[in-house]
């Protein structure tokens, strides 16, 4: 009962609301620290194919011998092809298809991003599987252009080489789709948005032929140049538009293939040469996430996996002594091994990192880093809301004159405490000695009046003021909260549908009033509502509690931005409105510092890369994939990071 009692006095102690900064950093640097040992072996495992009717590389390929004297004529058709218009180029294409027995079809499309058309065709052929009965399809790409702008001569050639290939075997349980799109990003995207009736008639054309449920892609990215050229490794390229990821099955079936039966080593994210070491696990692991985190296209695969396909892009990397015969073989093997499906790849996982070909952390082992970043923007939440409830101190509590009562006196009667009357006193005529004046009498007391709470038959004495909870003005911190976050749609807007001459320009100026807005704002709310310390409290308070959810629902669905949007945004936990003009000139650095804006920008300086581009890549993938890193940005990011610069910038102007 002692126990009890004392944890009751406990929770109403103001004491009690100190530890949530130290509790909010220590989740923090948990959350990070967490994230840094999972290239560890003990955090991590080496992959597996899950699904056992896969057989990765049990199959003998037979692309070989004639079939490369067919590829090389292929590839000198291709050659004379770039200087050929759209139409001409494709009606070409569609002829050496028809010439292997297959049905043809091609497919016009416009996008409109900022104020540029992006406008191209794409051509497709279907081959039917003897065995098939139309309801399952697996897609062949070969991009025209691949993601460097370079124009994909042998890899066009090849899907040529083994559609004629493809087309004399009996064993197709499954139709096989060739698509040779215009681009690397939005021709797939307007073709499998057409496949899935998805897309606007008015801009995209209807595809005149179908075929079944697509059970995976696979996509070749070989330039070589119009003659050729020998390569030493294979990357593999997996991910998806706005973070999602193929089935790991699909990638690990690739890496048995290609290293396994054809003795082709495999890289990832660009890391050429990878000797298993911490540090390159680690490199690894975060350029995975950083490609995540920003959910742009990295291939002609990317389209197709937010409508639950699974796909790659193999690309074709270094000098050594593989020729296109090898990955021919390659992607006979590996559509061998979809063929045998019998269902969507789905045994294993969706959610992973990759810390090189054959190493691998599931979600389970690496969610709980950016869940802790997103639990101390909530508990900081909570942390404030209780202290807007608290009473603000006296000014001067010294200088307070506090009366000294008796405490009442309680009697348990069976089941709690009652309070007993105090017994009657006999009046009398007070004394000569009595009148004379008490020293006690009128003097200041400064030990805080208590009050006795009774539970389950203890008593326990808590002071009277943690007791009392004031009322919250809500109004104001309402309306500042839900107006921030509208307020991130006039640069969402801005970005995406700015004429591209426009885009610096328009960040420039984006910049500068981000400077400036947060002091303009705190101006104004001193001097025309002239916002309270605990209003200014429960403005911090719904921020934090709003970015806290929405970046713990984010990390289940994209895990590295999720991360990044955290860490950027972990200031604001402990920022608070300062007095002084040196604090609160320090702290609104900081968090100009780290202004989406400025944070683009430096990035785009270390990357070195122009931020037009950026921009420019980001309009389009608004307009063409659906991307909505920009709206995590503007919608949960910038609206935390505008309320907490707003607080700090009221210190500037004192009451």
């Amino acid at each position: 009962m002692a126990l009890i009692s004392s944890l009751l006095a406990l929770r109403r102690d103001a004491r009690i609301l100190k530890l949530p900064p130290y509790l909010s950093a220590l989740l923090i640097i948990v959350g990070v620290a967490w994230l840094l040992v999972l290239p560890l072996n003990e955090y991590s495992r080496n992959t597996y194919v899950s699904e056992n009717a896969l057989l990765p590389g049990q199959v003998h390929t037979y692309f070989t011998g004639s079939e490369h004297n067919v590829f090389r004529a292929y590839r000198q058709e291709v050659a004379a092809l770039p200087d050929l218009s759209i139409e001409e180029r494709n009606n070409k294409l569609a002829d050496l298809f028809r010439e292997s027995d297959l049905k043809v079809a091609k497919q016009k499309y416009t996008y409109q991003v900022a104020d540029t058309n992006i406008s191209n065709e794409n051509v497709y052929a279907v081959l039917q599987g003897p065995r098939a009965d139309a309801t399952e399809a697996i897609v062949l790409i070969a991009a025209w252009k691949n993601m460097a702008d370079e124009v994909n001569y042998s890899g066009v050639a090849l899907v040529l080489a083994l559609a004629r290939y493809f087309k004399r075997w009996s064993l197709w349980s499954k139709d096989i789709i060739f698509l040779i799109p215009g681009d690397s990003t939005s021709g797939p995207q307007a073709w499998v948005d057409a496949y899935h009736d998805g897309h606007d008639p008015r801009t995209i054309e209807s595809l005149a032929i179908k075929s079944g449920a697509l059970q995976g892609a696979v996509a070749v990215d070989y330039p070589a140049g119009p003659w050729g050229h020998r390569y030493d490794k294979l990357h593999i390229v997996y991910d998806g538009v706005n973070g999602q990821l193929p089935n790991l099955d699909l990638f690990n079936t690739a890496v048995s293939i290609a290293s396994g039966q054809m003795g082709i080593g495999c890289t990832l994210q660009r890391m050429w040469k990878h000797s298993d070491t911490y540090e390159e696990r680690l490199q690894t692991m975060l350029r995975g996430m950083l490609a995540q985190g920003l959910g742009h296209a990295t291939g002609p695969h990317s389209s197709f996996i937010p409508y639950h396909v699974d796909a790659i892009t193999l690309v074709t990397v270094g000098d050594g002594w593989h020729d296109e015969m090898s990955l021919g073989r390659t992607v006979e093997s590996l559509f061998r091994s979809l063929n045998n499906l019998l269902e969507h790849l789905h045994q294993s996982f969706f959610f992973y990192l990759l810390l090189q070909a054959n190493r691998f952390v599931s979600i389970g082992t690496y969610l709980p880093s950016a869940m802790l970043i997103a639990a101390n923007f909530s508990i900081m939440a909570i942390a404030l809301w209780v202290q807007s409830g608290r009473p603000a101190p006296p000014p001067n509590p010294t200088a307070t004159k506090l009366v000294k009562k008796p405490l009442k006196k309680l009697k348990f009667d069976g089941r709690h405490y009652v309070e007993v009357p105090d017994e009657p006193k006999n009046e009398k005529e007070p004394s000569d000695s009595d009148k004379k004046e008490d020293p006690t009498e009128n003097t200041t007391d400064t030990t805080p009046p208590v009050t006795a709470v009774s539970n389950n038959g203890s008593t326990a004495l808590v002071p009277t003021a943690s007791l009392q909870v004031t009322e919250r003005a809500l109004l104001l911190p309402l309306l500042f909260t839900l107006s921030t976050h509208f307020l991130g749609l006039l640069p969402l807007y801005a970005f995406n549908l700015t004429p591209a001459a426009e885009l610096r320009p328009i960040f420039i100026v984006t910049a500068n009033i981000l400077t400036l807005l947060p002091l303009l704002t705190a101006w104004l709310l001193r001097f025309s509502f002239a916002p309270t310390p605990q209003q200014t409290t429960l403005i911090q308070s719904f921020s934090l509690l709003l970015l806290g959810m929405f970046l713990s629902a984010l990390a289940t669905l994209n895990f590295s931005l999720s991360f990044m949007v955290g860490v950027l945004c972990a200031p604001l936990s402990f920022v608070r409105e300062r007095k002084g003009m040196v604090a609160s000139g320090v702290w609104y650095a900081v968090l100009v510092l780290l202004n989406p804006v400025m944070v683009c920008q430096v990035a785009c300086w270390v990357a070195g890369v122009g931020v037009e581009e950026v921009l420019l890549k980001a309009s389009e993938g608004w307009a063409v994939w659906g991307l909505w890193t920009q709206v995590v940005v503007w919608g949960v990011w910038f609206p935390a990071w505008f309320a907490g610069s707003v607080v700090v910038a009221l210190g500037f102007f004192p009451e």
